[in-house]
């Protein structure tokens, strides 16, 4: 391969990491307490979820769930076993039964976030995830510390499905209302200074 054919196949490769995935969104709903997943802008799933006891926000230390566009940063947990609890992002060895008392952990999984826009530009710092909770019976109703909980079997499920970089939407409208909104907020193609 001559060399401008190979920095142009590199270039190539290097692009098409960067964008990631192109083709997922999902919209969570703080009123709702539910997620929708898109692909293709078609909607494929839909699970219940926990936002934050303390509401909405992006304020280091607030405990809140921030709200606008955001994409998925990173991926932590392939193959873990349901129930598998993280310390620091590392799996510990342990796994939790759903609803084991007196137990909050990380499990399953975590899809880490990172915002778009000023009003979240926290929340990679403030380690904001879509993740898997032992709280189970807690699961659509707000109960978590900020991060978006799911089932263990939902978390894996969407971990599965989606990959780095697809585009996540929080709001506050109902999905029950139509909305002014709709799928160019979550489309998965980048908006001009979205990052």
């Amino acid at each position: 391969m001559k060399r401008p054919e190979y920095l142009a196949a590199l270039a190539a490769i290097l692009l098409a990491g960067c964008a990631g995935d192109t083709r997922h969104s999902v919209l969570i709903s703080t009123s709702d307490q539910r997620m929708v997943v898109l692909r293709d802008e078609v909607k494929i799933a839909e699970y219940p979820v926990s936002t934050s006891k303390f509401g909405l926000g992006d304020a280091p230390g607030s405990n809140a769930t921030p709200l606008g566009r955001l994409k998925i940063q990173k991926k932590i947990g392939d193959n873990v076993p349901a129930g598998m609890v993280f310390k620091s992002r590392r799996p510990s060895g342990e796994i939790l039964a759903v609803d084991a008392p007196g137990r909050d952990p990380i499990v399953t999984r975590i899809l880490w976030l990172q915002g778009l826009e000023p009003r979240n530009q926290n929340a990679f710092n403030r380690y904001i995830y879509i993740h898997g909770t032992p709280e189970e019976r807690n699961i659509g109703q707000p109960a978590s510390y900020g991060c978006v909980r799911m089932r263990s079997r939902d978390i894996i499920e969407l971990y599965d499905t989606i990959g780095v970089g697809a585009r996540v939407f929080i709001t506050t409208k109902p999905f029950a209302t139509p909305h002014t909104e709709p799928v160019e907020i979550v489309s998965s193609h980048p908006t001009p200074g979205a990052g």
